[in-house]
């Protein structure tokens, strides 16, 4: 189908099958590139056969995830701003959003830092696990926390190359920074023997090199561009702007967060088998998501962009593309589970009662892709145009039914009531953004 292309100060763009892949494939391996990390990990210290340090490092990386959640709007919010100044060809406030979003992660990383034996402290009060098991907890999220300025930066760079729809140079970052700590993480956890220590400095490491790396491309971009007022970097109303957004983005992230607590939960009571088999279930959601993932940060860069640049079509093209190829890659995942899971499940675990309950509940996880994906999308679009009032609130709703479905269905219906509830929580979070959706951008353009 043609389209009449978008201007924006002689900046020319149309939305593409492969303007939407030229985002999603290399971000879609970026992202791929996190479970593996957590793979080696586990590895380097399970090479050492102590269970305790297994589950330290486990309780910590736990720990951490549920600490940087709070800080996901760095990536997401930037890269929504950025799209939109790209959109409407100002590249001064392009770089403005970059360089609020540094502030706000280099404030932010230095009191993480500075609070880590607090958070120590904290993680192992709330695990309260084996002394053995805690203390190597602490060691992890104290070293880790040393590099949480760096991490944050890191967080704000990759908003920014998103933003601007540069997707193979995300995948180059986070191959480095990812390539690193693997690297580093076999050489100081198992050849120099630190374990734990070892993998959580190989972490901190990593992550100040691609900092480096970021900065060095994003300054350099930067002095062949129009030089930027320092007032406009510290602008009141922009400035506030960004935190409006990005408490929204938190708030949402933190609902998610404990959706998925709930679900846990209520496995647990129906009996650790049950609860392991879940685990291992909802592994095969979460790499799903990291492909679906791909594609919502397509529809954050392209919606985004087009209403920076106030192009309607344009951004409905990007709606209908980015779901079209979301919905066959979720399509393939749950067909691929459903064929292969068995034997996948096989390889997870060795546990013979886990599997067989596994295997029960297979269909279930299998299907969560497609109930998922227009979730994904969804909230791609909406982090993109910065609608992200619509998708708080349409988050928090979700998470009230989802918990009703979760106190109806799970009594009467057992496990099968719990992963009902988990596909509740999913169409309703998808379907109700699209219904705001026409409304939104009405408004918009």
């Amino acid at each position: 189908m043609d389209q009449v292309p978008a201007t924006a100060n002689g900046r020319t763009f149309i939305v593409t099958n492969r303007s939407v892949l030229t985002i999603a494939v290399p971000m879609t391996l970026a992202y791929l590139t996190t479970p593996l990390l957590g793979i080696v990990d586990t590895a380097v210290v399970g090479q050492f056969g102590d269970a305790a340090l297994l589950g330290g490092l486990a309780a910590g990386a736990l720990v951490f995830d549920v600490v940087f959640t709070s800080f996901n709007f760095l990536r997401s919010g930037t890269t929504g701003l950025v799209a939109q100044a790209l959109g409407r060809g100002d590249e001064l406030e392009e770089q403005a959003v970059f360089w609020r979003a540094v502030l706000i992660a280099v404030v932010a990383g230095i009191v993480l830092a500075a609070l880590a034996p607090l958070v120590a402290i904290a993680g192992q009060w709330f695990m309260d696990a084996e002394p053995r098991v805690s203390e190597a907890m602490a060691v992890y999220i104290r070293i880790r926390l040393l590099a949480a300025p760096f991490s944050l930066i890191n967080y704000a760079i990759l908003g920014y190359v998103l933003g601007r729809g540069e997707g193979g140079l995300g995948l180059m970052l986070q191959l480095v920074l990812n390539g690193i700590n693997i690297a580093l993480c076999i050489l100081l956890g198992l050849e120099l023997g630190w374990g734990v220590a070892g993998v959580a400095w190989a972490t901190a490491t990593g992550e100040f090199v691609a900092m480096l790396l970021g900065l060095a491309i994003v300054i350099r971009r930067f002095s062949a561009a129009p030089r930027l007022p320092r007032h406009r970097i510290l602008d009141l109303s922009a400035f506030l702007r960004m935190m409006s957004l990005n408490r929204d983005i938190m708030i949402r992230s933190f609902s998610l967060l404990a959706a998925f607590a709930l679900f846990t939960r209520q496995g647990a009571q129906f009996g650790t088998v049950t609860l392991a088999a879940n685990a291992v279930l909802m592994n095969f959601f979460l790499i799903a998501g990291y492909f679906l993932d791909g594609f919502a940060t397509a529809a954050e860069q392209l919606a985004g962009r087009a209403v920076g640049a106030h192009a309607a079509m344009q951004f409905r093209q990007a709606v209908r593309l980015t779901l079209f190829w979301g919905f066959g890659l979720a399509a393939t995942a749950t067909l691929v589970l459903l064929l292969g899971g068995t034997g996948l499940i096989a390889l997870i675990t060795t546990s013979q009662d886990v599997r067989a309950v596994a295997d029960i509940y297979l269909p279930w996880a299998a299907f969560t892709a497609l109930s998922g994906v227009l979730a994904f999308q969804m909230d791609g679009v909406f982090i993109g145009a910065t609608w992200s009032r619509d998708m708080r609130n349409m988050m928090l709703l979700s998470f009230l039914i989802f918990s009703g479905a979760l106190l109806v269905l799970a009594p009467a219906f057992g496990n099968h009531g719990l992963w009902a509830a988990l596909h509740v929580f999913l169409l309703v979070r998808g379907f109700s953004l699209l219904a705001i959706l026409r409304l939104r951008m009405r408004t918009a353009f």
